[in-house]
């Protein structure tokens, strides 16, 4: 497949009329913006709705529909949000005037847009709106005629793709922005068209027999499920294939592959790098917990396996001492990032015994420095990525990981989703339970 090629085929991508929160606060919020979409339609004309409504209004809307806090004091202590401000500060101190952080991977910029969104941070408003708009506009015309996101070497294709996808569908998702909505579009196309016949995705932007690894399977698959967020339609055929793919990379312990399921269900397993079992870390055990909860397989029997790795893991090097010692955070960003992720996406005893142990470990390993402010705020530790985009990398998904609880990202914003079963059909399990909502902290006001 040609990098810039422009004559994909067509994916069934449309609006959807009303976002499809299942909580009774979002249901509240959904109303209002219909309500505020026909007034500001009236008034305006199509020339002023996106979504029916403007992203100011949205944000007053979701004020409006009245406070919905975290799940207790113990989600975010004083310690983790000033350590959460330190780092947003350092990743504005440091940007650069190409708003790159030095990087021309444009996965790595996406995350640092990812983790001012998820403090709450939309693009030229308040405080970093400068730097989330520069990030934003980096990325945005860095964009291939094909609709790729990559302009690194071709084998950093669907990663950079794949990260950027998913968080412009957060963006859309909290703005509105047609420019981005434009553009993610043509990303989720190109998603869609590269997909190879077993459901999953080579590193290069291409369709052949099968895909590469897990990883780039759950990437693509996050970029979907953020469409979906974002009121985007994505078709199930996609989705499905997916899913096949990812459970296809769950190998069992103490038994063969080709056992019956019920006797798969007796033994341990994880999800692995590669669909012969081989590299069963702890990022793959969470990446695949990641993309079968955000799918709605909230009882795939394979979740809970996988989730004691990563629970495990989580006991033995989450401990905050250690981190302040040699200021090195619990994990690498890549495994921090899908560990955190399948924490919360889990939910339950396991986030409210877990999280505090790795957000206290991740802010005990914070460079705290205020005599040099090249460093102060940052976090450093063991990366495949080096220099001030590795930096940028792990300051990034630390800052995400304590952003969690603010729930201010779509993607974090919803529960159990029952209608994501009914979107995606047979594949998903009909005896999942009804949706239970998480709540999300309401947006400050904030000054331009």
């Amino acid at each position: 497949m040609s990098r810039d090629r422009a004559d994909l085929p067509s994916v069934s991508l449309s609006l959807l009329t009303v976002p499809h929160r299942c909580t009774s606060h979002h249901r509240k919020i959904s109303r209002l913006v219909w309500a505020a979409g026909l007034l500001r339609f009236a008034l305006l004309g199509w020339g002023g709705c996106v979504f029916g409504v403007s992203s100011v209004s949205f944000l007053v809307l979701i004020q409006a529909a009245g406070p919905a806090f975290a799940q207790g004091d113990w989600e975010i202590t004083p310690q983790s949000a000033e350590a959460l401000e330190r780092g947003l500060q350092w990743l504005a101190r440091n940007q650069g005037p190409e708003g790159n952080w030095s990087s021309d991977d444009l996965g790595l910029v996406s995350t640092g847009v990812l983790a001012f969104l998820a403090a709450g941070h939309l693009p030229g408003r308040g405080p970093y709106g400068q730097s989330v708009q520069q990030a934003l506009d980096y990325v945005l015309r860095n964009v291939q005629p094909s609709g790729l996101l990559n302009i690194a070497d071709q084998r950093r294709d669907m990663y950079n793709h794949g990260l950027s996808a998913f968080m412009l569908g957060q963006v859309y998702g909290m703005s509105g922005d047609t420019r981005v909505g434009t553009v993610l579009d043509r990303a989720l196309k190109l998603i869609a068209y590269t997909q190879c016949l077993d459901g999953g995705w080579d590193y290069v932007a291409r369709r052949q027999q099968n895909g590469h690894d897990l990883s780039l399977a759950v990437m693509q698959a996050l970029a979907l499920r953020s469409a979906v967020d974002s009121g985007l339609e994505v078709s199930p055929e996609v989705v499905e294939k997916a899913i096949r793919c990812v459970r296809e990379h769950y190998t069992p312990r103490g038994v063969r592959r080709e056992a019956p399921e019920e006797e798969l269900k007796k033994y341990p397993g994880q999800f692995t790098y590669s669909k012969g079992g081989g590299n069963a870390t702890v990022a793959m055990a969470a990446a695949g917990v990641v993309c079968l909860q955000e799918f709605g397989q909230y009882d795939d029997w394979r979740i809970q396996k996988s989730m004691e790795v990563v629970l495990r893991a989580i006991r033995e090097e989450c401990q905050p001492e250690r981190a302040r010692q040699s200021r090195r955070p619990p994990f690498d960003a890549y495994t921090l990032n899908y560990v955190a992720q399948a924490l919360y996406q889990v939910g339950g005893q396991a986030w409210q015994e877990h999280y505090p142990l790795l957000r206290d470990a991740v802010v005990a390993s914070q460079i705290v420095a205020p005599d040099r402010p090249e460093d102060h705020g940052k976090w450093v530790g063991e990366s495949r990525v080096g220099g001030k985009p590795g930096e940028l990398y792990l300051t990034s998904v630390c800052c995400f990981v304590l952003a969690i609880p603010n729930r201010y990202l779509p993607i974090l914003q919803e529960g159990r989703i029952g209608s994501l079963q009914a979107q995606f059909g047979s594949e998903f399990n009909p005896e999942a339970a009804a949706p239970t909502p998480k709540p999300k902290r309401p947006l400050k006001s904030r000054g331009r």
